[in-house]
C-alpha cells in the first residue's frame, strides 16, 4: 500500500513533468526573432475563404490613411491596399490602432497586416515580414518660417517633436549626429498622433516636427497660410514604405507583392502618387519579389 507521503511525492513530479512539457512546448512553437510570440500558420487560405482582411493603421496619418470631414477613412495608402484586395476578391476591413503597439497588434493576431506609410527598417525586420517596397519618400523638419531655423543645427537647444514609434523617431535615435545633437535635452517630445504635434507646432510648443515629407506636404496645403512654413530636408536616409506581415504569412506576402507589381507596371500606384503627393516617388527599382 502507497503511504499518503509517497502519493504527494508522485502527484509532485507528475505535475511538475507536465508543467516542464507546457514550458517546451512553448519554447518550440515560439518563432525566432518575433518577440517570444507564438507562431501562426499562414492565415492566407483562411483570409481567402472569409474574403475578408483585417488592417492596422494610424486613422490621423495625411495623407496615408485618415478621416475625411464626413469621417470616411481616406487616403494614398488606402487607396493603394483597396485596390490590391479588390482585385484578389478580398475585402478590407480597417483597423484603427495606437500606432506604437502596431508589431505587436500583427504578431498577435488582432490584425492580419500594417499598411500605412509603414517604414522598412533592420530593427522591424526582426519582428515582421516586409512586402516589396511601393513608394519611398523623404523625412523632413517641418518648421515656421518665422521660426528663424534654416538649416538643422538651427534647431540647437530648441523643441522637436515626433510621434511615437515612428519612422522619424527611429531615425532620429539611430542617426542622432543628423539632427539630435541640436535638439533641447537630446530628446523629442513624442505624440500619440501626428495632429496634436501640428497643434502644438501652431501654438510655437514646438519649433520643428520631424515627419515623413509627404505628410508634411499635404498637411501644409490644408493650413489657412500655407506659405508660414518651410519644409527642411538634411542627411537622413530616404525610406521604403512597405506593408507588414506576420512572419509566418507566406502566402499573403506573395499574392500582395504579386499585385504590387501588376499595379507599379501599369501606372496605377504612380496615378496614386501624382493624387495625392503632386508628384510620382523616388525610383525604388523592380517591384517583383527577389527572394
Amino acid at each position: 500500500m502507497i503511504s499518503r507521503k509517497k502519493k504527494i511525492t508522485v502527484n509532485l513530479l507528475v505535475a511538475l513533468a507536465f508543467f516542464s512539457f507546457l514550458i517546451w512546448a512553448f519554447l518550440v512553437l515560439a518563432k525566432p526573432n518575433s518577440g517570444g510570440v507564438v507562431a501562426r500558420e499562414d492565415q492566407w487560405s483562411e483570409i481567402k475563404k472569409q474574403k475578408t482582411i483585417t488592417i492596422g493603421l494610424d486613422d490621423t496619418f495625411v495623407p496615408m490613411g485618415f478621416r475625411d470631414r464626413s469621417g470616411k477613412l481616406v487616403g494614398f495608402d488606402v487607396d493603394l491596399a483597396e485596390k490590391v484586395f479588390a482585385d484578389l476578391g478580398i475585402k478590407v476591413k480597417w483597423q484603427p490602432i495606437d500606432w506604437s503597439m502596431k508589431e505587436t497588434e500583427l504578431n498577435t493576431g488582432n490584425i492580419d497586416a500594417l499598411w500605412n506609410g509603414y517604414t522598412k527598417t533592420p530593427e522591424r525586420a526582426k519582428q515582421v515580414a516586409f512586402s516589396s517596397t511601393y513608394h519611398r519618400a523623404q523625412l523632413a523638419l517641418v518648421v515656421k518660417k518665422s521660426s528663424g531655423v534654416h538649416r538643422f543645427d538651427q534647431m540647437a537647444g530648441k523643441v522637436l517633436g515626433v510621434q511615437t514609434g515612428s519612422s522619424g523617431e527611429n531615425a532620429l535615435n539611430s542617426q542622432p549626429a543628423v539632427l539630435k545633437q541640436y535638439i533641447a535635452g537630446k530628446k523629442a517630445i513624442g505624440y500619440d498622433t501626428f495632429d496634436k504635434a501640428f497643434t502644438d507646432l501652431n501654438a510655437n510648443r514646438l519649433t520643428g516636427l520631424l515627419v515623413d515629407e509627404d505628410y508634411a506636404a499635404y498637411y501644409i496645403k490644408q493650413q489657412a497660410n500655407p506659405d508660414d512654413y518651410a519644409l527642411l530636408t538634411g542627411d537622413f536616409a530616404i525610406s521604403d514604405d512597405v506593408v507588414a506581415f506576420r512572419k509566418g504569412d507566406k502566402g499573403l506576402k506573395k499574392a500582395v507583392n504579386q499585385e504590387l507589381a501588376k499595379l507599379k507596371n501599369t501606372g496605377f500606384i504612380q496615378q496614386l502618387e501624382r493624387r495625392w503627393f503632386g508628384q510620382t516617388s523616388l525610383d525604388f527599382g523592380p517591384t517583383e519579389e527577389k527572394r
